[in-house]
């Protein structure tokens, strides 16, 4: 069932989160078990991830929402204004309790959501965990709420030391207003007593860090982390965004164009020896607390491959995907995801039930599609193609 490059790294969450672990565990099973033996149905997913708004405060050179050739050049004033009330968002609660999700809330930046602390509170009344992504600065001023809530787990966003992440991020001062909120969410746990939330890091390997990781991870085992991830560069050519197109549009009648943020003239300026040096070095540390892994875990061939190509396809991993069987994306207007970037929505919570999308016939259609291709040509570029 899991990609066996994956191992590892669900070993190490598992050590640091042992009773998630073991619950999501079972929910990836059964899911998997109807991606095997059913047409295009699935079992509820392990994870509903809400957008709660498109705004951020941040504009990250790569990313693909608000970079410098960001999707949200796309989107209207008023798109971009758009959320769910919080009544809206508490029904869906209500419905999602029954099979228990783990409820990720991301955006833009979700502290940028008006109600996001009465939003978790709800969350947790209903016993299901509540994840956040987040840029964390504006973390410092809701650090007391977090901690009182019970927040499971914050992924924060790490892209270098201090002029580094800053310079990445495109705002001075960013690196000094993160740590200074998650220090304060380390402070308030241990006053209260409590482990939660946890805090894990998520790094974008990039031309300015990709020589940086020793010291990213060193800077993360001080944050008090329990893991540190460093994620591939995302990046694809402008032939393969405009085939996906051509096939999506043929296929479904709308284009992805989510990914025109990820689109590349040229190659990232990587130099692959470096960047599979600081790997291995990293490998071999034993001096710090805090658990390293790499995503996708490519080999060191692989890597090369990776960064030296838009036409990569992985050899280590299994050329599929079955994110649609295990989460669930909801974006500010109400629509129902099958995938985060691709712009194709299969049903909305302000028309009808989650569960009836879930398993509805748009949702169907698309993953059999889905298994029947194995993947569209912007997925060896997305990081859920390689999760399950």
């Amino acid at each position: 069932m899991l990609q066996r490059r994956n191992i590892a790294r669900n070993v190490k969450k598992a050590l640091s989160q042992p009773g998630y672990a073991w619950r999501a565990f079972g929910q990836r099973f059964r899911s998997y078990l109807t991606y095997r033996l059913f047409d295009g149905l699935s079992s509820y997913p392990e994870t509903v991830s809400i957008l709660l708004t498109y705004m951020c405060n941040l504009r990250c050179k790569m990313c693909g929402q608000w970079g410098e050739t960001g999707s949200a050049k796309f989107y209207t004033p008023e798109v971009l204004r758009q959320k769910l009330g919080l009544e809206e968002l508490k029904t869906l609660v209500d419905e999602l309790s029954s099979f228990k999700p783990t409820i990720t809330l991301f955006g833009g930046e979700p502290l940028l959501y008006r109600n996001w602390d009465e939003l978790v509170a709800y969350i947790k009344s209903k016993g299901l965990r509540a994840n956040m992504i987040s840029n964390c600065t504006l973390l410092e001023d809701h650090a007391e709420a977090v901690v009182e809530l019970g927040l499971d787990e914050i992924i924060f966003s790490l892209d270098g030391p201090e002029e580094v992440h800053d310079e990445i991020r495109n705002r001075k001062g960013t690196f000094r207003r993160a740590t200074s909120g998650i220090t304060a969410v380390n402070r308030l746990k241990k006053e209260r007593g409590t482990d939660r939330p946890v805090i894990n890091i998520n790094s974008t390997i990039f031309d300015f860090n990709y020589h940086l990781l020793s010291e990213m991870a060193e800077i993360a085992d001080r944050l008090g982390a329990r893991t540190i991830t460093f994620h591939h560069l995302i990046f694809i050519s402008r032939r393969t965004y405009e085939e996906h197109n051509r096939i999506f549009r043929e296929l479904f009648g709308v284009e992805s164009f989510d990914w025109a943020g990820f689109v590349e003239d040229e190659l990232p300026n990587i130099d692959t020896d470096v960047l599979i040096d600081e790997m291995h070095k990293l490998r071999r540390r034993r001096d710090l607390k805090v658990k390293v892994t790499f995503y996708p875990n490519f080999t060191d061939e692989e890597v090369r491959r990776y960064y030296t190509s838009f036409d990569f396809l992985p050899d280590s991993y299994k050329r599929r995907c079955l994110s649609p069987w295990m989460v669930a994306y909801i974006f500010p207007d109400g629509s129902v995801r099958p995938c985060l970037s691709l712009n194709l929505s299969v049903g909305n919570i302000r028309e009808g039930s989650f569960k009836e999308i879930w398993n509805g016939e748009e949702y169907r259609r698309f993953r059999r599609i889905v298994k029947e291709r194995g993947f569209f040509p912007v997925c060896p570029k997305c990081t859920e193609f390689y999760r399950f």
